[in-house]
C-alpha cells in the first residue's frame, strides 16, 4: 500500500452532492492541492451534463489544483489523470492486462467503461485560477445499461471483471500518489512524455473509430494524439484532428 502524497491534502465526506461542486465551493480558500472524496453523491455529473450513477462501495472523488498556464494547458490534465487511474488499477489489482485508455478520459477494462474523468476549471483572462479533475471510478459495482446512452461501451467494475475487491480510500490513495508522480512530471518535461505513455496505453490505435460531436460525425482510423491532446483520425478526406467528441468503437 503506498503512502499518501504529503503535499496533497485530502477531504472525505460522507455525502455531497458532488465532489466537483464541493471543489467549486471550497476552491476560493484551498491552499494547496485537495483530494475531495465521497462515499455518497445525490447528483453527480459526467460529461455533457449526464448523470453519473454511484452505487455504493465506488470511488467518486476530485481533485483541486492552482494550476499555472493556459485553459489548453490545463486540459491536458485529463491524460495526467488517465495514466495515475491507469497506475492505480495495476497497484490494486496487481495486472494491467485488459486495461486500456480511451479518448478524451475513460479507463476500459476488458472493453467495458471502468472510470470516466471530467474537469472543470475558473479562470481570469488567459489563465486557469483553478481546476478540478472529477473521477469517478466502479470499483464494487457497475451502472446497469440503461444508465449509458445507445452504443456507449457497457459500464463494468473492478470486481465484475476481474474479482478484486478494495475499497475507495484504498483505491484513492494509490491513485493519489500516482497523480503526483505524473503530475511533477508533467511541469517538469511538458506533456510529450505523457503523450507517448497515454498512446502506449491507447484503445483501437490503428482501428477504424468513430468520433461524434452534437453536430457531426467523423470515421477514420485512430491515428495518435497530437501535442494539443487533439484526436487525429486518418479519414477518407485526410488527417483531421479532433479537439473534443465523444468516441465510439
Amino acid at each position: 500500500m503506498s503512502e499518501w502524497p504529503h503535499e496533497y491534502g485530502l477531504h472525505v465526506l460522507q455525502e455531497v452532492d458532488s465532489t466537483l461542486n464541493e471543489a467549486a465551493r471550497i476552491a476560493p480558500t484551498a491552499p494547496g492541492p485537495l483530494w475531495i472524496m465521497a462515499h455518497r453523491q445525490t447528483a453527480a455529473r459526467g460529461r455533457r451534463g449526464r448523470a453519473w450513477a454511484h452505487p455504493k462501495g465506488n470511488l467518486a472523488a476530485t481533485l483541486l489544483l492552482r494550476p499555472n498556464g493556459s485553459p489548453e494547458q490545463a486540459a491536458l490534465r485529463s491524460f495526467v489523470a488517465a495514466l495515475a487511474l491507469f497506475d492505480a488499477c495495476v497497484a490494486v489489482t496487481g495486472r494491467a492486462a485488459g486495461l486500456a485508455l480511451k479518448w478524451p478520459n475513460d479507463v476500459l477494462l476488458n472493453g467495458g467503461k471502468l472510470a470516466g474523468i471530467l474537469l472543470e476549471s475558473t479562470g481570469q483572462g488567459n489563465g486557469v485560477t483553478h481546476l478540478a479533475i472529477g473521477i469517478g471510478v466502479n470499483l464494487a459495482e457497475a451502472p446497469g445499461a440503461d444508465a449509458v446512452e445507445p452504443g456507449a461501451v457497457r459500464p463494468v467494475s473492478l470486481f465484475s471483471e476481474i474479482g478484486a475487491q478494495v475499497g475507495p480510500e484504498d483505491f484513492l490513495t494509490e491513485l493519489a500518489t500516482a497523480y503526483a508522480r505524473y503530475e511533477t512530471q508533467f511541469t517538469t518535461y511538458g506533456f510529450e512524455p505523457i503523450r507517448t505513455a497515454w498512446l502506449a496505453r491507447a484503445a483501437r490505435l490503428g482501428e477504424v473509430i468513430t468520433a461524434r460531436t452534437a453536430a457531426s460525425e467523423t470515421v477514420g482510423t485512430f491515428e495518435t494524439v497530437d501535442a494539443g491532446g487533439n484526436l487525429v483520425l486518418n479519414t477518407a478526406k485526410g488527417r483531421v484532428g479532433i479537439p473534443a467528441a465523444d468516441v465510439y468503437f
